[in-house]
């Protein structure tokens, strides 16, 4: 079962933030309105930003490497634990093999018997699905090029197969990337559960081929989990997915963001598992003409927007990715890094190293008894239609950027504008 959005617009005028994603724009409004607190009157915003704090219930984290194991409870009722592969689609398959080799990711294991090659880096997995006549091709039909499924770790994957379908979620029965339980998941991707992982083996050993000259678990560029994947959703579906993630996997809202720019608005709510290893960020429109809009007509339905991997040395990661062709966000003025040490306080980062990559800097900085909440984050351009990749490194924080959240927003909309996408009321 594939959701598509019914657009009757002209879909050509419409392009989901995407090959510009309106960089230099982008990064010139977005720091000098966070650094320096500058009032633009073309767009004044409001904002509501919480954290919820569940009592005795994780929100986020500890980060997959340091959590203890998952075990099946009261609070982790379907057994989650963590994530195992993102899968992609292309019509040009080999762009999305470029692609991942930019990123560090190499080629360990082709199916038997199907088009679909896993790529691997650190405890990362990405499928390439080529397969004719899969669900992946068909979600190619109906998206261009995709993601048509992701994959979750677990205790027992029949328990929470049973648990999801006892709970209304639909069993996915087709032409399947892997021998594992699914059920139809957002936007009619799928969400597969597996049980088969870490000490006890690998799940993709009885049905690929692993390549002998390769190492099966290459360090790649140095990004080892997967930290977080969004979902853009059809306006009045926030709370239908939300429930989703709640009801069926005891899911928690750990950040909710309202944010209004002049003509248009957005809502977000970051949601996390009870392991606190499978997170994510679902994104809504206030109105007709949102990026969030855009997204869904250039993707035509909703899924995943981003994917968000992590690395310890994000200077020599993004190093890697730069010169292996993949291009970024371009960097914001130099004066959003003078002013950094004011915004992200006592931060001990390299000034020229952030500088010169244009990687963003954001959290609470060095706070009492010295202990350091920073995240550092930067973006590639979107590459898979309109989906894009973030690689980030958390040093005490457990955010999202939130900090860049508004201004990101208000940027994209300024280019909307300049596009002819939006009109601007001053005109």
């Amino acid at each position: 079962m594939l959701t598509k959005l019914q657009d009757h617009n002209d879909p050509m005028k419409f392009r989901a933030y995407s090959t510009p994603f309106a960089h230099i724009l982008c990064t010139i409004w977005l720091h000098l309105r966070l650094v320096c607190n500058l009032i633009v009157p073309a767009l004044p915003y409001t904002e509501l930003v919480t954290q919820q704090d569940n009592k005795g219930e994780t929100t986020m984290g500890p980060f997959p490497h340091d959590a203890p194991k998952a075990t099946i409870n009261d609070a982790n009722p379907a057994g989650t634990d963590g994530f195992e592969f993102v899968e992609f689609a292309h019509p040009e398959p080999e762009k999305l093999d470029s692609l991942f080799r930019q990123m560090g990711f190499v080629p360990v294991a082709k199916h038997r018997d199907k088009s679909i090659t896993v790529y691997r880096q650190g405890d990362i997995n990405y499928l390439l699905n080529s397969e004719p006549n899969s669900h992946a091709s068909a979600f190619i039909e109906a998206h261009g090029p995709c993601a048509p499924a992701m994959a979750w770790r677990v205790v027992d994957a029949q328990h929470a197969l049973k648990r999801a379908v006892d709970l209304g979620a639909e069993e996915f029965t087709g032409n399947k990337s892997i021998d594992a339980p699914a059920v139809i998941g957002i936007g009619g991707s799928l969400l597969y559960f597996i049980d088969t992982y870490g000490e006890k083996g690998s799940c993709y050993s009885n049905e690929f081929e692993w390549f002998d000259e390769v190492d099966p678990n290459p360090k790649g560029f140095g990004f080892y989990y997967l930290d977080h994947l969004t979902h853009n959703v059809i306006r009045g579906n926030m709370d239908t997915w939300y429930k989703f993630y709640h009801d069926t996997f005891n899911f928690r809202e750990i950040r909710y963001f309202d944010i209004t720019g002049k003509m248009t608005g957005l809502t977000s709510r970051a949601l996390t598992s009870p392991d606190g290893k499978i997170r994510i960020p679902i994104n809504e429109s206030a109105d007709d003409h949102s990026q969030i809009e855009e997204y869904l007509r250039e993707y035509n339905g909703e899924g995943i927007q981003h994917i968000a991997i992590a690395t310890n040395d994000i200077y020599s990661g993004t190093d890697l990715i730069a010169d292996a062709g993949l291009e970024f966000m371009p960097g914001p003025p130099s004066i959003y890094y003078e002013k950094s040490l004011e915004r992200v306080k006592d931060h001990q980062e390299p000034l020229d190293k952030l500088r010169s990559r244009g990687i963003l800097i954001d959290g609470e900085g060095v706070v009492g008894g010295g202990e350091t909440r920073i995240l550092l984050q930067i973006f590639s351009k979107t590459v898979i239609g309109p989906i894009f990749f973030e690689f980030i490194q958390r040093k005490g924080d457990d955010g999202f950027g939130e900090g860049n959240f508004k201004a990101l927003f208000e940027s994209i909309e300024e280019d909307q504008i300049n596009r002819g996408v939006l009109q601007s009321t001053a005109e």
